[in-house]
């Protein structure tokens, strides 16, 4: 049962971005319905372009958004976030597995936010040092692309969160038992 709700819970969030972003892009099978009402991928990535900049700015790097992809360092090097960057596809499988577990669904929700928010934050720091190797001219580690990297950070994080999430469910687990031991 765990591996069925797991992926259709995966196939809906996957699936159901790549259906929103085919049908949102005039032309094929466009629908302006969608585009319209369900079409979460430009406020995506905008938020994730301005979240970028903020962060560069902390550190004292000015940059600007040239368009509504695209992110560029004042006097320096620019980012395209394409689809593929908005990090989706890591999203889809963290909430698969927090929906497919045990437990009620306020600490589930919790727990889809705080992950979603990590993943998000993981992301934003990717397209920052992205735009910063692009004007400083920084090569990768080990010669793998931004998307390589970005997917090992994050599948980490997801499988130290599912270490944390499995704990929390094994910990309530306990402390229930001795409290229906003790009645």
């Amino acid at each position: 049962m765990y591996l069925l709700k797991f992926a259709a819970a995966f196939c809906i969030c996957y699936f159901g971005t790549l259906a929103i972003i085919g049908l949102s892009v005039p032309g094929g099978y466009y629908s302006g319905f969608v585009d319209k009402y369900l079409n979460f991928i430009p406020l995506l990535r905008d938020s994730l372009l301005n979240a970028s900049k903020y962060f560069l700015s902390v550190f004292g790097y000015e940059s600007y958004q040239s368009g509504p992809t695209q992110l560029r360092m004042v006097n320096g090097g620019a980012v395209n976030l394409v689809y593929s960057c908005l990090g989706y596809g890591v999203t889809a499988f963290w909430l698969a597995f927090v929906f497919a577990n045990n437990g009620g669904w306020k600490k589930k929700l919790a727990w889809m936010l705080g992950g979603t928010i990590l993943l998000y934050i993981i992301n934003v720091v990717r397209i920052s040092l992205v735009l910063l190797s692009n004007t400083q001219g920084w090569k990768f580690p080990f010669g793998w692309d931004n998307h390589t990297w970005f997917n090992i950070v994050a599948y980490a994080a997801i499988f130290c969160m599912i270490y944390l999430f499995d704990r929390t469910l094994k910990l309530h687990s306990q402390k229930k038992q001795r409290h229906a031991g003790q009645a």
